[in-house]
This record gives structure tokens, C-alpha cells and sequence, in this order.
């Protein structure tokens, strides 16, 4: 079934602009309000956001929209993703909804809705969500409508969750870490957390003001972080998003460690300390090659998924595995989260630096990744893909690389792009094959 509002991480665009719109919030609220009012008890929903301008706005549409179908409403302020999911289900509450768009610039917004349960929707529950937010919804009599109220220790409560996931008998004292909050939702709760657990703190994108979210900051600007890193004399930097539910990590040289380091050191951990379930971790068709090999010297294994965290967590929960997550960051560690958690993720690699008395240099980088390259490739229509032409390239490109590397050819699930990856032992060997391939479909696309 084709979706209208909802995308690969619930509804999401440029504030202002359909359908980011308070309108559309209200309705939102009205919609999911209405298909979570199930039995007989008072029904509670938990709101959270991010430092965006917009998120003013688009919090009171929602809570007006909850509140005229009956529920409740929770506000907690300015909160990362996976605290949003953690509160919602450990205040008992029928659905929470985060307020973010993530790593996105701040003139983009988004509404994500977590279950009873602190996991995402399912696609059969945003499917009758979206044909509410079309139909009429029915409105209760004027004393059932809900209440709203703001509690005040939210902020502690994530804290302390956090701070139970590192290991009882470590601590950080000694460390100096640089933690990069992105100016997002985390710039009060991660450094406080890395504080309390001994860590001489240096926190940068902390100053809120609306505008500056990601801005030049975060997982997906991490050059501020290695140089405050390399600047400071800092032991390791951490890097979060917008909404904190992505962990990047720079090492004492200033080095960016992305996820797919971050999780085979986690994993690596794990298996030693005889934790790590399903034998190996999760990870998408993104993920490096060097990953996978160097889980297998080790014994371990690695499971392969579409691109984006819900199809990872799918896996996980489907498969019996613990550990799963995306190069770009997103990592879940399911005995702690039911969503990607930037600090608890960073947290676990903290573990293994103390463990290990080395060097985060030494600690982090356990393999090194095979040469990657991935190009995006624009196109007006049709189905450049179903091309002989760009097949056979495909074909002779795959003849070529023969086993030593591997080629990934995918449609973008949100714009008019194909997206051509491909790596291999030589990088100028992989070069020459993205750019064939890429050509291929240019032609093919007019």
C-alpha cells in the first residue's frame, strides 16, 4: 500500500510546507490519539523533541490534537529519540512521539510514534493512522477531553537509565572527552551522564538557539570534533545527531571511527564476555567489506539488511541477535534500547577503551575497510535500472571486481536517484567501475 504521510522513519519535511505543517500535527495527534484509545483505562501519550524552532509549534498542535480525542499528555521538553522510547514505555503510556528530523538541517521537522511497547509502529498501525488523518474522527463529549502537563525530571530519569547500561565495576575517571551534542536534543543529558561517571567533559554544540541544530556540528559534521579533540588533548571525542539516536567517534588523533568500527568493537566485546546473541551482528547492504571479514576471522557472522534501522531492528527481534546497526552510526544494542541510542551506544565503546587501558587509536580501528565509493545519479523517470545496457555494465562490472569486492545498485526511497556503491581491494579499480556504471544509467536515463 502506497504511503501519503508516512516514510522510512515516520513523517518528515520542510516546516511550513505540506506536510510539516500544524495542521497536519493536529490531525496527527487526533489520528494516532484515536486508534491507540483502546479499553477502559485513562490513556496516556508522552511527548518529546528536539531544539528545532519548529518544534513549538508542532508540540502544541499535537497536544491539541491529542487531548480533544481523550488522552492524556506527557511533555518532556528537548529529549533524545531513545529517551522518548524508554519513557514511553516505562511510564505505561499508549504511544510516545518524538518531534525531530533528526540529522536534517533545522528548517526540516518530523514526527516519529513509538508503541506501548518503545518501538516504532508497525506498518499496519501507520497505515490506519494515515486513513484517520483523511476521515472524520469522532470527538468525545467535553468531559472526557485530556489533560497536559510537563514533568520536570525527565531529564534524570534518562540519566540514570544511561548511566545502568555501563558496566557497574568500570568508571571513567581519568578520561578527557570531548562530547558533541549537535545543538540538538542531548545537549543537557550526554554530558551530564559522561560527568557523573567520572569523565573530565568537554562538551561542544551545546547552545541551542532554534537555528544552529547540526549546523557545522554533530555525527555528520564531526571535523569540529576532531579538532577540539586533537586541540584539547582529549583521550576520545563523541559525536551525536540531531535527535542523539547516532553515535560518530574521533580517536586521540583526531581519526573519525564510524559505525561499522563502533560495532565491531562492540561486538567483539560482547563475544568475549560471551553476551553477543545470534552469533554476529546486523548490519545493511552499506555496511563495509572489511566488517564482514573481520567478523568471520573472529568466528562471528554478519547479517545483511536493506538500508535504515527499521530494517535492522526487524532483523534483530526476527533472528535472536543483540547487536545490530548502520555505518552512518545508528546502533542498536537491543538488551538496553528498542531504538538506535548515541549515548548508551557510546557508553558500551567507552567500556572496552577502559578495559582495554589502550589507546582509543588502538582500541576502535579493528580492521581496516576496503576502498568504498558511492555516486548518486539523478534521473526524470522511468526505470533506468530495467535498461539492457546498464545490466550488462552491472554484469561485466561484477565479472571484473570477481569476488574480491562487491557492487550495490539501488533506487533512493525518497528522491529521483539511483545510487551506485561499489569496493573492492584496488581503489582505482573501484572508481573506474562506479563511474562505467553510473554513465550507463545516465544514458539509459536520457
Amino acid at each position: 500500500m502506497a504511503r501519503k504521510y508516512f516514510g522510512t522513519d515516520g513523517i518528515r519535511g520542510r516546516t511550513n510546507a505540506h506536510p510539516m505543517t500544524a495542521a497536519l500535527a493536529m490531525k496527527v495527534g487526533m489520528a494516532a490519539g484515536q486508534h491507540f484509545l483502546r479499553g477502559d483505562h485513562k490513556h496516556r501519550v508522552v511527548i518529546g523533541k528536539d531544539t528545532r524552532l519548529s518544534g513549538y509549534m508542532l508540540e502544541n498542535a499535537m497536544v491539541a490534537g491529542f487531548t480533544s480525542v481523550g488522552m492524556d499528555v506527557v511533555l518532556l521538553g528537548p529529549m533524545p529519540t531513545p529517551a522518548v522510547a524508554m519513557l514511553t514505555h516505562s511510564m505505561r503510556a499508549d504511544l510516545g512521539v518524538m518531534i525531530s528530523a533528526s540529522h536534517n538541517p533545522y528548517a526540516d521537522n518530523g514526527i516519529k510514534l513509538f508503541g506501548p511497547d518503545g518501538y516504532k509502529l508497525s506498518d499496519a498501525d501507520e497505515e490506519a493512522i494515515e486513513a484517520l488523518i483523511d476521515g472524520e474522527i469522532a470527538l468525545p463529549p467535553a468531559p472526557e477531553i485530556g489533560r497536559a502537563k510537563r514533568i520536570d525530571d525527565a531529564k534524570g530519569r534518562y540519566i540514570h537509565f544511561a548511566k545502568s547500561t555501563f558496566p557497574a565495576d568500570l568508571r571513567l575517571d581519568g578520561l578527557k572527552i570531548v562530547i558533541d551534542c549537535a545543538n540538538g536534543a542531548a545537549y543537557q543529558v550526554a554530558p551530564s551522564a559522561l560527568w557523573e561517571l567520572g569523565a573530565e567533559v568537554i562538551a561542544i554544540g551545546v547552545e541551542p538557539d532554534g537555528k544552529n541544530i547540526n549546523d557545522q556540528v554533530g555525527s555528520t559534521a564531526p571535523l569540529t570534533l576532531c579538532d577540539t579533540v586533537v586541540a584539547s588533548g582529549a583521550h576520545i571525542g563523541i559525536a551525536l545527531d540531531g535527535d542523539a539516536d547516532r553515535l560518530i567517534v574521533a580517536d586521540e588523533k583526531g581519526r573519525v571511527i564510524d559505525g561499522d568500527q563502533l560495532m565491531a568493537t562492540i561486538a567483539g566485546g560482547w563475544a568475549r564476555q560471551g553476551r553477543l546473541a545470534g552469533g554476529g551482528l546486523v548490519a545493511t547492504v552499506m555496511s563495509n567489506l572489511g566488517l564482514e571479514r573481520h567478523l568471520a576471522a573472529q568466528g562471528l557472522g554478519l547479517v545483511r539488511t536493506n538500508v535504515g534501522d527499521r530494517h535492522v531492528l526487524e532483523k534483530m527481534r526476527s533472528a535472536g541477535y543483540n547487536v545490530g546497526g548502520e555505518q552512518s552510526g545508528h546502533i542498536i544494542l537491543s538488551d538496553y534500547a528498542t531504538t538506535g541510542d548515541g549515548l548508551v551506544a557510546a557508553l558500551q565503546v567507552l567500556a572496552e577503551i577502559v578495559r582495554a587501558g589502550a589507546p582509543a587509536s588502538e582500541v576502535l580501528h579493528r580492521f581496516e575497510p576496503l576502498p568504498q565509493l558511492l555516486k548518486n545519479v539523478r534521473f526524470a523517470g522511468g526505470e533506468p535500472l530495467d535498461d539492457d545496457a546498464v545490466k550488462r555494465t552491472i554484469a561485466d562490472a561484477e565479472a571484473e571486481l570477481n569476488g574480491t569486492g562487491r557492487i550495490l545498485i539501488r533506487p533512493s526511497g525518497t528522491e529521483p536517484v539511483i545510487r551506485v556503491m561499489a569496493e573492492g581491494e584496488d581503489a582505482r579499480q573501484v572508481e573506474a567501475v562506479v563511474d562505467r556504471i553510473c554513465d550507463a544509467v545516465r544514458q539509459a536515463a536520457g
